[in-house]
């Protein structure tokens, strides 16, 4: 029997209570029941399951005939669904939302800064993640206050969304396209130090470097990160600059060409690949995403989508999609979706480590529905479904260097668990039928906690 089940039994309650996070509330129960259950690590699915929580950790996991469930613990009825772990998304963007045009969207919003200062805008894209089945997220490039302060407003449970990881504005060497509070520019590895000092001291929890820097700027980043114990996320396209920020050591190479750009050289795929240094492509948010809407348009007019946003918000991105083949983000489609495929194999056949991250925000690419797209490409490109679902759980709770905390369901972890529609291991867009959403204990249905209790089938 798979190693999580060995320890399906309640754990001794003196060593929950003393796991649990602050402000959860005490000896609250939940069960999950009926289910197949899927553990993070990719082993063997478990039928007709129960999931058993107290507080804020779950507390046994394994086949509903072996839980104990103590008497008047209310019941979610999961059978017909899937239980997993939350989904973790590693590349996220909280200030933009899917709509057509930066340039524009930025003036939008400061023309309507009364009702959509930044933090308001950051609040509805943590709402829509957290619908996604997505439990924790990076995101990376927002001004640091309204960051940080989200950050803490949702930990403490006066706003709804997944625990957040921020690095506030990311270190570039000239200004473009974000708000200039959400960009710190740097010319000199000197500058690039005391930027990454600077956001540290304000609270970041991780530094994103973008694409452009040089190898000694990156140094200077990452040697004053780690002596934080704080990761670096490199935004990076270009074959020398992965190669740039590989050798200073940075530690998750995001974008890696997005899958838009010609295959990497063998050699640095391959030390890449074999040093475990996580990748993270964003793949379907230009290569895949244009594609899928100019054969279904239909995705950008979705209710349960557009219910998300404030009216008038949504009837500013309607329009902006109304020439979507036009925007300047799919300017070079034709060459993305020409070299897509080889770019994506490359790392699934070089056995890399593959965390799953979606640029989500960007043009057309809503917090909603970007992660099962990215799924679904990784399926599509031959990666099978059980070891996508463990990138989105287990290997992204590693990329955070949270993996003792979350991605799997077992005993002694935090609660985090998605309940969705179907299969997934058959069909990965199960991921898009989110039914229920646990997130440090609390349920959630489409981003509203819910009063949990038997439910009527």
């Amino acid at each position: 029997m798979h190693r999580l089940w060995s320890f399906c039994r309640l754990l001794p309650a003196m060593g929950v209570l003393a796991a649990m996070s602050a402000g959860a509330e005490p000896n609250v129960r939940l069960a999950l029941v009926g289910g197949m259950l899927l553990d993070g690590y990719g082993g063997e699915p478990v039928h007709h399951a129960a999931i058993l929580l107290e507080n804020n950790r779950i507390v046994a996991a394994g086949p509903a005939s072996e839980i104990m469930i103590p008497p008047g613990t209310p019941v979610i009825d999961t059978r017909g669904e899937t239980m997993m772990p939350g989904m973790i998304e590693v590349h996220a963007h909280l200030v933009i939302v899917g709509h057509g045009d930066y340039e524009r969207w930025f003036k939008w919003l400061e023309e309507h800064q009364r009702n959509y200062p930044l933090e308001r805008v950051m609040e509805l894209s943590a709402r829509q993640l957290l619908s996604a089945g997505i439990t924790s997220a990076v995101d990376l490039g927002a001004p640091l206050r309204e960051s940080v302060r989200l950050r803490e407003r949702i930990q403490s449970g006066e706003v709804p969304g997944p625990r957040l990881s921020v690095s506030g504005p990311w270190l570039i060497q000239e200004a473009r396209i974000f708000p200039p509070n959400c960009q710190l520019i740097v010319h000199t590895p000197t500058e690039a130090a005391r930027a990454t000092e600077d956001n540290i001291r304000g609270g970041a929890d991780v530094i994103k470097a973008q694409g452009g820097l040089t190898l000694e700027e990156y140094k200077a980043i990452v040697e004053v990160a780690h002596r934080h114990h704080v990761r670096v996320h490199a935004h990076v396209y270009e074959e020398q600059a992965v190669r740039d920020a590989f050798t200073a050591g940075v530690d998750v190479l995001q974008h890696v060409g997005s899958a838009g750009m010609p295959p990497f050289n063998a050699a640095l795929v391959k030390d890449i690949a074999e040093s475990g240094r996580p990748v993270v492509l964003t793949a379907a948010h230009r290569v895949w995403v244009f594609p899928a809407t100019r054969e279904f348009p239909e995705r950008l007019e979705d209710p349960e989508i557009g219910h998300q946003f404030p009216p008038d918000m949504w009837t500013e991105l309607q329009d902006s999609f109304k020439r979507f083949h036009t925007l300047g983000v799919f300017k070079n489609r034709e060459q993305e979706e020409f070299f897509g495929d080889a770019s994506i194999g490359q790392w699934i056949r070089a056995g890399a480590v593959i965390g799953m991250g979606t640029d989500s925000g960007t043009p057309l690419n809503f917090h909603r529905d970007a992660l099962w797209r990215e799924a679904k490409v990784f399926v599509d490109h031959g990666m099978p479904a059980a070891k996508v679902i463990t990138a989105l759980t287990w290997v992204n709770a590693r990329i955070l260097g949270k993996e003792r905390e979350l991605g799997t369901i077992e005993p002694g972890k935090l609660a985090d668990i998605l309940v969705v529609k179907g299969n997934p291991l058959f069909d990965i867009v199960a991921l898009s039928n989110v039914d229920v959403v646990i997130k440090d204990g609390v349920a959630y249905r489409d981003s509203a906690r819910i009063d949990v209790g038997k439910r009527d089938r």
